[in-house]
């Protein structure tokens, strides 16, 4: 097992939205009704370690990734984590079997591209997306990705993906959930703050940040979700979640009591519901 302090550091998770923040991108109607939308066949799952379910068993005092009960591509039990996958597997079967998760604990924008090759390789017929909370949950306010860097990167792999997945393909992407939140709802909790005191986000969660410092790191998150928002709307083939991931407001009960930071299975079966709630086939099921 790799240290403590290292393995906790990497991928992020948070929660619901600050109530008093305003949305950078404007909510817009779905371009497509769900049912004029063929499900897909195959499938791959592209971000970081809240796909990879990282850490989603923390009540055994396992830090590890458990993909199999991944909010995206999770195939385990449907009771514990109905999945968008399984959701989509319970309407056609076709799908049984052809799901991919290419996400990567710890990984930036700078790494979706070797994922976005992966899903290319694949031929994916549907590919869902939840990047960037590492770009803004780093060791200082400094190390944050600058705006205009994940932006370049972004719009770039996203022009990959859509060109190279095949004809009828589609592509789903979620916000990155409310770091602020989750400090909001634990930072009085005094095991939590130990356990973030390990290396955890300190742009965010550090015990030193000030109210300004956090002013700021929610800014650039709230940037970095209307960069997401936007490049998605480009393309009729990308469908984006309106804010619905960084505005929901989890509960302490759906996140690990071992980091207090990554989504235990209660967290993943919520995230799995909110994101299929803004699919192209949320009528579906």
């Amino acid at each position: 097992m790799r240290d403590l302090r290292s393995v906790l550091r990497v991928g992020v998770f948070s929660l619901g939205a600050l109530v008093a923040c305003l949305p950078i991108v404007t909510p817009r109607a779905n371009p497509v009704p769900p049912r004029e939308v063929p499900y897909p066949t195959s499938m791959a799952a592209l971000g970081d370690s809240i796909t990879q379910a990282f850490d989603s068993l923390g009540y055994r005092g396992i830090l590890q990734a458990e993909p199999q009960y991944s909010w995206a591509t999770g195939y385990a039990n449907a009771r514990l984590v109905d999945s968008q996958y399984l959701r989509l597997l319970a309407v056609d079967p076709k799908i049984k079997g052809h799901e991919r998760n290419y996400s990567v604990t710890g990984a930036k924008v700078s790494g979706l591209g070797a994922q976005v090759a992966q899903a290319v390789r694949q031929r994916a017929g549907y590919a869902v997306i939840l990047i960037g909370a590492n770009d803004v949950c780093t060791r200082t306010i400094a190390g944050m990705t600058p705006v205009a860097t994940f932006a370049r990167v972004f719009s770039s792999d996203l022009a990959t993906l859509v060109k190279g997945l095949p004809k009828g393909a589609h592509i789903f992407v979620s916000s990155i959930p409310n770091l602020f939140q989750l400090w909001s709802i634990f930072h009085t909790n005094a095991t939590a703050e130990a356990r973030w005191a390990l290396g955890i986000c300190q742009s965010m969660l550090a015990a030193s940040d000030t109210s300004a410092d956090r002013a700021f790191v929610l800014k650039r998150e709230e940037a970095f979700n209307s960069v997401l928002g936007s490049t998605c709307r480009h393309y009729a083939t990308c469908r984006w979640d309106d804010l619905a991931v960084f505005h929901n407001s989890f509960t302490t009960a759906e996140l690990n009591t071992l980091d207090y930071y990554h989504p235990n299975l209660l967290g993943q079966n919520r995230l799995a519901a909110i994101t299929w709630a803004h699919s192209w086939w949320s009528s579906s099921k």
